[in-house]
Protein backbone atom coordinates (compact mmCIF):
# COMPACT_ATOMS: atom_id res chain seq x y z
CA UNK A 1 0.00 0.00 0.00
CA UNK A 2 2.77 2.34 0.89
CA UNK A 3 4.16 1.70 -2.53
CA UNK A 4 0.65 2.12 -4.46
CA UNK A 5 0.07 5.49 -1.96
CA UNK A 6 3.92 7.17 -3.53
CA UNK A 7 2.57 6.26 -6.95
CA UNK A 8 -0.29 8.38 -6.68
CA UNK A 9 0.49 10.97 -4.48
CA UNK A 10 4.50 11.25 -5.62
CA UNK A 11 4.13 15.02 -3.25
CA UNK A 12 2.42 13.29 -0.39
CA UNK A 13 -0.14 15.59 -0.22
CA UNK A 14 -2.40 12.90 1.79
CA UNK A 15 0.16 10.99 2.70
CA UNK A 16 3.93 11.84 5.14
CA UNK A 17 7.66 11.73 3.60
CA UNK A 18 8.71 11.12 7.48
CA UNK A 19 8.58 7.34 7.92
CA UNK A 20 7.10 7.23 11.52
CA UNK A 21 4.21 9.60 10.45
CA UNK A 22 4.04 7.26 7.15
CA UNK A 23 3.56 4.17 9.69
CA UNK A 24 1.03 6.15 12.01
CA UNK A 25 -1.40 7.05 8.90
CA UNK A 26 -1.13 3.30 8.11
CA UNK A 27 -2.12 1.68 11.25
CA UNK A 28 -5.08 3.92 11.34
CA UNK A 29 -6.29 3.32 8.13
CA UNK A 30 -5.81 -0.39 8.96
CA UNK A 31 -7.39 -0.18 12.73
CA UNK A 32 -10.37 1.44 10.74
CA UNK A 33 -10.77 -1.34 8.20
CA UNK A 34 -10.12 -4.01 10.21
CA UNK A 35 -12.41 -2.90 12.95
CA UNK A 36 -14.79 0.04 12.46
CA UNK A 37 -15.80 -0.90 8.93
CA UNK A 38 -16.33 -4.15 9.26
CA UNK A 39 -18.42 -3.95 13.04
CA UNK A 40 -20.52 -0.54 11.58
CA UNK A 41 -21.53 -2.48 7.75
CA UNK A 42 -22.65 -5.18 10.18
CA UNK A 43 -24.89 -2.71 12.18
CA UNK A 44 -26.07 -1.23 9.32
CA UNK A 45 -27.14 -4.30 7.92
CA UNK A 46 -28.22 -5.88 10.96
CA UNK A 47 -30.46 -3.10 11.44
CA UNK A 48 -31.97 -3.46 7.91
CA UNK A 49 -32.67 -7.19 8.19
CA UNK A 50 -34.12 -6.43 11.41
CA UNK A 51 -36.94 -4.70 9.94
CA UNK A 52 -37.20 -7.26 6.92
CA UNK A 53 -37.16 -10.29 8.74
CA UNK A 54 -39.54 -12.17 5.95
CA UNK A 55 -37.73 -13.35 2.82
CA UNK A 56 -37.27 -10.84 0.21
CA UNK A 57 -34.72 -12.21 -1.94
CA UNK A 58 -34.99 -12.65 -5.18
CA UNK A 59 -35.34 -15.57 -7.18
CA UNK A 60 -32.28 -18.07 -7.22
CA UNK A 61 -30.69 -16.00 -4.17
CA UNK A 62 -30.36 -17.24 -0.93
CA UNK A 63 -31.36 -14.90 1.89
CA UNK A 64 -29.28 -15.37 5.21
CA UNK A 65 -31.19 -13.16 7.27
CA UNK A 66 -34.39 -14.98 6.64
CA UNK A 67 -33.39 -18.67 8.42
CA UNK A 68 -31.89 -16.70 11.26
CA UNK A 69 -33.67 -16.77 14.64
CA UNK A 70 -35.76 -13.58 15.17
CA UNK A 71 -34.43 -13.41 18.70
CA UNK A 72 -31.00 -13.62 18.00
CA UNK A 73 -30.77 -10.84 15.68
CA UNK A 74 -31.39 -8.16 18.33
CA UNK A 75 -28.23 -9.56 20.06
CA UNK A 76 -26.50 -9.14 16.91
CA UNK A 77 -27.41 -5.41 16.43
CA UNK A 78 -26.55 -4.84 20.29
CA UNK A 79 -23.08 -6.28 19.64
CA UNK A 80 -22.11 -4.52 16.34
CA UNK A 81 -23.25 -1.22 18.04
CA UNK A 82 -21.29 -1.68 21.25
CA UNK A 83 -18.67 -2.71 18.90
CA UNK A 84 -18.54 -0.10 16.65
CA UNK A 85 -19.41 2.36 19.74
CA UNK A 86 -16.16 1.28 21.31
CA UNK A 87 -14.06 2.14 17.97
CA UNK A 88 -15.43 4.90 17.87
CA UNK A 89 -14.32 5.69 21.68
CA UNK A 90 -10.45 4.62 20.17
CA UNK A 91 -10.70 7.64 17.21
CA UNK A 92 -12.16 9.79 20.57
CA UNK A 93 -9.23 8.96 22.73
CA UNK A 94 -6.81 9.78 19.51
CA UNK A 95 -8.57 12.93 18.29
CA UNK A 96 -8.78 14.25 21.98
CA UNK A 97 -5.19 14.00 23.14
CA UNK A 98 -6.28 12.05 25.94
CA UNK A 99 -2.59 10.55 26.18
CA UNK A 100 -0.71 13.32 24.84
CA UNK A 101 -2.33 16.20 25.93
CA UNK A 102 -3.04 18.20 23.33
CA UNK A 103 -6.48 17.49 20.88
CA UNK A 104 -5.58 16.70 17.85
CA UNK A 105 -7.53 17.79 14.15
CA UNK A 106 -6.96 14.63 12.02
CA UNK A 107 -5.77 10.89 12.99
CA UNK A 108 -1.95 10.74 11.93
CA UNK A 109 1.12 13.25 11.87
CA UNK A 110 2.65 14.91 14.28
CA UNK A 111 1.12 17.71 16.77
CA UNK A 112 -2.58 18.50 15.67
CA UNK A 113 -1.89 15.80 12.57
CA UNK A 114 -2.33 16.11 8.86
CA UNK A 115 -5.22 15.38 6.92
CA UNK A 116 -4.01 12.20 5.21
CA UNK A 117 -5.29 9.08 3.20
CA UNK A 118 -6.45 8.14 7.06
CA UNK A 119 -8.71 10.28 7.23
CA UNK A 120 -10.00 10.02 3.81
CA UNK A 121 -10.31 6.86 4.50
CA UNK A 122 -11.78 6.21 7.45
CA UNK A 123 -14.25 9.70 7.31
CA UNK A 124 -16.78 8.58 4.84
CA UNK A 125 -18.19 6.03 7.59
CA UNK A 126 -17.93 7.61 10.38
CA UNK A 127 -19.60 10.86 9.06
CA UNK A 128 -22.76 8.31 8.36
CA UNK A 129 -23.29 7.72 11.94
CA UNK A 130 -27.02 8.39 12.03
CA UNK A 131 -27.47 6.52 9.69
CA UNK A 132 -25.99 3.74 11.14
CA UNK A 133 -29.13 4.00 13.93
CA UNK A 134 -27.09 5.99 16.45
CA UNK A 135 -28.51 8.50 18.58
CA UNK A 136 -27.62 12.08 19.34
CA UNK A 137 -27.51 11.12 22.93
CA UNK A 138 -24.94 7.58 22.07
CA UNK A 139 -22.71 9.96 20.43
CA UNK A 140 -22.47 12.24 23.11
CA UNK A 141 -18.97 10.86 24.38
CA UNK A 142 -17.64 11.79 20.92
CA UNK A 143 -17.46 15.40 20.99
CA UNK A 144 -13.79 15.16 19.38
CA UNK A 145 -15.12 12.70 16.90
CA UNK A 146 -18.02 14.83 15.95
CA UNK A 147 -15.60 18.14 15.39
CA UNK A 148 -13.34 15.97 13.09
CA UNK A 149 -16.64 14.98 11.17
CA UNK A 150 -17.47 18.34 11.07
CA UNK A 151 -14.21 19.50 10.06
CA UNK A 152 -13.33 17.63 7.41
CA UNK A 153 -17.03 18.31 6.07
CA UNK A 154 -16.00 21.88 5.52
CA UNK A 155 -12.93 21.54 3.11
CA UNK A 156 -13.71 22.87 -0.39
CA UNK A 157 -12.74 19.00 -2.31
CA UNK A 158 -14.96 17.10 0.19
CA UNK A 159 -18.13 19.44 -0.21
CA UNK A 160 -17.47 19.03 -3.72
CA UNK A 161 -17.27 15.13 -3.40
CA UNK A 162 -20.38 14.46 -1.48
CA UNK A 163 -22.63 17.49 -3.67
CA UNK A 164 -25.39 16.70 -5.29
CA UNK A 165 -22.95 15.80 -8.85
CA UNK A 166 -22.27 12.47 -6.52
CA UNK A 167 -25.07 12.15 -4.08
CA UNK A 168 -27.07 8.39 -4.46
CA UNK A 169 -30.28 8.48 -6.06
CA UNK A 170 -33.14 6.47 -4.44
Amino acid sequence: MTDLLKFADKNDTFGFKDELERSQALQWTFFWHGSGAPYQGKKMKRNHTNNQISDTSAPGQVNHFSRAAPEKIPYAIERFKKETLRVYGVLEIQLSGKYTGEPRDYLAGNGKGKYSVADIKTWPWVKGWERTGFTEDEMKDFPHVKKWIARIAERPAVQRGIGDDYALKK
